[in-house]
């Protein structure tokens, strides 16, 4: 995330010194007990050790983009992962795999594999945060997750004081999920991606993107032309941090897509009948995904829907939630979150759950 996403702008005391709304791409949030700078992998857990010595909690926070933090704030240490670094620790003629320090901003990561024709990442460009953030919720978007890419995380085990990898079949991938999502025992401190060295993207899976490319989906295109495709549609969607546009002050998709086992799924196709055929797709164990904008849309909360104190639904997109005004809180944005939740399971019987990391708040 580029510096000015990490200065006080408006509806932050910028004479508060640890206000996190400053760090945060919402633009909310309270104070910290400390802020600590992780330059590095060492700085980092350092940090967390002492702050573990004086008894206080310790909250890491990076590019700030997937985290909503209550108006009373973070009573404890607040950690900014700050290290930077990408290095190649092993390559053939067909892949190379890079590691990458937590810090290192992720859209300038997935710049650097296209520049250098690596493919495997090239669909998740323009996602804000860092790097050490992708492993946690398992990012994706337009058909591609890091967990594909994913060899092994290098992380801080609190419970032990160990540094160690943990490979990705130990990493419990699942979608926008990992044991690292709901445990705060390791601390990511560098990603390994194996990536294919191919001038083309891998086959396009998402039906958008595959339209918006002008080809087919299971096609491949030039790195370089996904990459600026995939920007275009996030920019439409208000989902590239833009400090002039007011609904890029967000965490991007703030609900999850419901996933439904078969007999609920055909409860809610019942229900919902005379709304025409929902957008659907398969999961494993005869699961089936919903789409979260498509049920909030339907149950009235469409785009621009207004909350108190400023905040709003995106006029871009409706699982974006924005604090538009600038001054809006944190309990406005929670206020707004629990009606659209309440109005989507009144009328469908499904239930919506954050995306987002939620810090001293809950919906």
């Amino acid at each position: 995330m580029s510096d000015v996403y990490a200065q006080p702008t408006t509806g932050v005391d910028a004479t508060d010194v640890r206000a996190l709304a400053s760090y945060t791409t919402l633009r909310m949030g309270g104070s910290a007990g400390r802020i600590v700078p992780g330059n590095s992998a060492e700085e980092i857990v350092r940090a967390v050790r002492e702050a573990g010595i004086r008894d206080e909690p310790v909250l890491l926070l990076a590019g700030g983009s997937n985290v909503v933090i209550g108006d009373a704030g973070f009573p404890g240490t607040v950690v900014l992962v700050r290290s930077r670094g990408l290095k190649v620790v092993a390559e053939d003629a067909e892949t190379v795999t890079v590691r990458v320090e937590a810090g290192e901003p992720w859209d300038e990561l997935v710049a650097a594999t296209v520049a250098n024709g690596w493919s495997g990442l090239e669909c998740l460009s323009g996602v804000p945060g860092s790097t050490g953030a992708t492993p946690i919720q398992n990012v994706g978007a337009y058909g591609q997750e890091v967990a594909e890419t994913i060899t092994g995380v290098e992380a801080y085990d609190r419970a032990n004081d160990t540094v160690g990898r943990i490979d990705a079949a130990d990493c419990g991938f699942a979608y926008r999920s990992s044991i690292f999502k709901y445990s705060d025992r390791w601390l990511v401190l560098s990603v390994d991606f194996r990536l294919a060295r191919s001038p083309l993207s891998g086959p396009v899976r998402y039906a958008e993107l595959a339209r918006a490319l002008g080809v087919e989906v299971g096609d491949r295109v030039p790195l370089a032309d996904a990459r600026a495709t995939v920007l275009r549609l996030r920019a439409g969607k208000g989902m590239v941090l833009d400090a002039a546009d007011p609904d890029t002050r967000s965490v991007g998709s703030f609900f999850t897509n419901p996933v439904l086992d078969r007999a609920a799924y055909e409860l809610f196709r019942e229900g919902a009948a005379e709304l025409g055929e929902a957008p659907s797709w398969p999961c494993p164990g005869d699961m089936v995904k919903l789409s979260a904008a498509w049920l909030i849309d339907k149950a009235g909360f469409g785009k621009g829907h207004p909350g108190p104190g400023g905040v709003a639904i995106s006029s871009k997109h409706t699982l974006a939630l924005t604090n538009r005004s600038g001054q809006a809180s944190t309990a406005d944005l929670v206020a707004l979150a629990r009606e659209i939740r309440d109005g989507v399971h009144s009328r469908f019987g499904v239930t919506l759950h954050p995306e987002p990391v939620l810090i001293n708040c809950t919906i």
